[in-house]
């Protein structure tokens, strides 16, 4: 009984590495004999894994989508990954997912061999809240936009705007982007005949999607990168800060996450970009490690002398002399 378990488990891997597999190939790879192999894919059959059989010259073997959950044969790296998923989601913005995903982390941890759980614990991270409100997204809305944007269906929602009023959209959907604690979509407005970001927790899309539309490039190419540049326009702070380094460099790459990078000349790039308040914005620039200068944000320069000060006193000490 324990060999032929091992023997499904290892049938069942194989079926999951490639697309399709002929009844000797699987016999050779298992050591036993193609009635054997057909032996098992029935008992995987009975354990609701969808395996389809096809005969003939070209027939074979191969494992499809099925009408429930099955049993998951998960490898030691797989198992890890998705236990630290589940942790990462346990403090997600979308609504309803936190307690789903402790439940199943919790059925998850039970079955992990000691080792696993040994790796699965160094890695576990602790969740501070920042204090406020963050904006949840519900389950289904953003089920339904995901598709849309898998199926390439017009979409259709009510919109939220910033002043709250509100406005029925017609969108061709290219990809959901999260930035910081929010979901957004990148969409072509089929209205305004142009892209645009949205805010998924402001969306209430309609029951059913409209028809298939060829999807188009987006400026970029990067959907993440649209959203970073919309979302840094927005900001009540903005500033035009001169940085000393070239726009292909790592450090320009990283503040473009934020904003939008502008080449000078070879040594030096144009960074415009967005935050929430002035001590967002002297953080920012801490962190790409890079000389700059201020071209346009009085309020942020005043701020970085204040803080440069305040610094420049931290290590006016004796012991530091």
């Amino acid at each position: 009984m324990k060999e032929t378990s091992a023997r499904l488990l290892r049938l069942l891997t194989l079926l999951q590495t490639r697309r399709d597999w002929s009844g000797q190939d699987l016999a050779d790879r298992l050591g036993v004999t193609t009635r054997t192999v057909r032996r098992d894919v029935d008992k995987l059959r009975d354990l609701d894994y969808p395996v389809h059989a096809s005969k003939g010259i070209a027939g074979g073997y191969r494992l499809g989508a099925g009408a429930q959950l099955p049993p998951l044969l998960l490898d030691d790296g797989e198992a890890v990954a998705i236990a630290i998923a589940l942790l990462t989601a346990a403090s997600s913005s979308v609504s309803d997912i936190g307690e789903t995903a402790l439940r199943a982390l919790v059925k998850l941890e039970q079955v992990l061999p000691s080792r696993l759980q040994h790796q699965v614990n160094a890695l576990q991270l602790s969740t501070v809240r920042p204090p406020g409100s963050r904006p949840t997204v519900d389950t289904e809305v953003l089920t339904a936009i995901g598709t849309a944007c898998r199926d390439r269906q017009v979409l259709r929602f009510d919109y939220s705007g910033h002043g709250g009023t509100t406005s029925a959209r017609i969108t061709e959907p290219h990809q959901l982007v999260t930035w910081g604690p929010r979901w957004y979509l990148v969409a072509w407005d089929l209205q305004r005949h142009d892209w645009r970001t949205f805010r998924v927790d402001r969306m209430r899309p309609a029951a059913s999607t409209g028809p298939r539309f060829t999807p188009r490039e987006i400026p970029g190419g990067d959907a993440a990168a649209y959203v970073a540049r919309g979302v840094a326009q927005i900001w009540p702070y903005q500033a035009i800060v001169e940085l000393h380094t070239p726009a292909t460099s790592d450090a320009a790459r990283d503040a473009a996450t934020y904003g939008r990078i502008e080449p000078i000349d070879e040594h030096r790039c144009r960074f415009y970009f967005g935050a929430e308040n002035v001590r967002g914005m002297v953080f920012l620039l801490g962190a790409l490690d890079v000389d700059f200068r201020i071209e346009d944000a009085p309020e942020l320069a005043e701020h970085l002398r204040q803080t440069a000060d305040r610094y420049h006193r931290a290590i006016q000490s004796p012991a530091l002399s």
